[in-house]
């Protein structure tokens, strides 16, 4: 996502890390079938501190598997109530950046107005 110039570079990066994550976690829950498939997940706080490093690098979360979960017969680790859970928390982040977003917006407009 390119800077809008509007929004604090931050905060763009706070909605591409979670829209990021909310993808891998879609990913893992059409893949529930799937033999041998494996849930992956993002770091979120490692992917935010990431994304808020200054260097105007644009970085790719890093996308790895998850380790530690019960495997099905056929491979599969995917747990749906765990991603779902999960895709409850990402959505929740992704609302409240999103909130953020419109009072910088209303802050702008407020500035346009004279303050009215």
């Amino acid at each position: 996502m390119a800077s809008t110039g509007f929004l604090p570079s931050s905060l763009e990066r706070f909605l591409e890390v979670t829209t990021d994550r909310e993808q891998t976690i879609a990913g893992n829950m059409a893949n529930v079938d799937t033999p041998g498939y494996k849930t992956k997940d993002i770091n979120f706080k490692q992917a935010l501190s990431q994304a808020s490093d200054d260097s105007g690098l644009q970085l790719t979360p890093v996308v790895s598997e998850v380790s530690g979960l019960l495997e099905r017969p056929d491979g599969n680790n995917v747990n749906l109530d765990r991603e779902s859970t999960l895709l409850a928390q990402s959505q929740l982040q992704f609302q409240m950046g999103t909130q953020l977003v419109k009072a910088q917006f209303h802050q702008l407009l407020s500035a346009i107005n004279g303050g009215n």
